[in-house]
């Protein structure tokens, strides 16, 4: 039996703050900015007025997106922090930052980025595998950037390191609405499931 589509209030979205990449790099952030702001989406991420983080933030207020920031205060004190948001909430860690992050948002999506934007789409992916939230994740795969890491996904679960319940718990598409349209609708495992997967 399908599930009717999720409606989600706020999608999280992690995503490089470097202002040294190409520019097809910023408007893939700006693309999903506006993507979010045009089915009604707010916004939140990681607060920073650089980068991608800048991109997406700007593209979903101008869309007319609420969008809310959440930076530590390390990086606030760099004058990184995004002043023109909606609310920026400043924290002490980089734990709370993410913490505070999973419990705004309904979802998460990962655009182009580094270090910071793969281990916070990882973190969050095995939160939902484990169950300590019911929230789908994805990465947008613009421009085929994800390619080599959808390869090692689908190589650790070739070798059972990822159960077969979990090979598609993390989607993806090269497009901002398609990708939008399989997190409101994909399947998530159950309780039930994550039992039968830790015999």
């Amino acid at each position: 039996m399908s599930i009717p589509p999720r409606k989600f209030r706020r999608v999280c979205v992690y995503c490089g703050s470097s202002n040294q990449v190409a520019e097809r790099w910023l408007e893939c952030a700006r693309v999903m900015g506006r993507a979010l702001a045009g089915r009604g989406i707010d916004v939140v991420f990681g607060g920073g007025h650089v980068g991608l983080m800048g991109a997406v933030a700007d593209a979903a207020l101008a869309a007319g997106a609420q969008v809310y920031g959440v930076i530590p205060e390390k990086l606030f004190e760099l004058e990184l922090g995004h002043r023109g948001v909606t609310k920026l909430e400043v924290v002490a860690t980089m734990h709370q930052r993410k913490q505070r992050m999973a419990e705004l948002a309904d979802a998460f999506v990962a655009l182009p980025g580094g270090w910071g934007t793969l281990e916070e789409i990882f973190e969050v992916t095995t939160w939902t595998q484990l169950g300590y939230h019911e929230k789908p994740v994805g990465i947008l795969n613009a421009h085929g950037f994800y390619d080599p890491l959808l390869a090692f996904l689908s190589n650790a679960a070739d070798e059972a390191f990822i159960r077969p319940a979990y090979r598609d718990l993390l989607q993806h598409a090269s497009d901002a609405e398609l990708l939008l349209d399989s997190l409101a609708s994909c399947s998530l495992p159950s309780f039930e499931e994550l039992s039968r997967a830790a015999r």
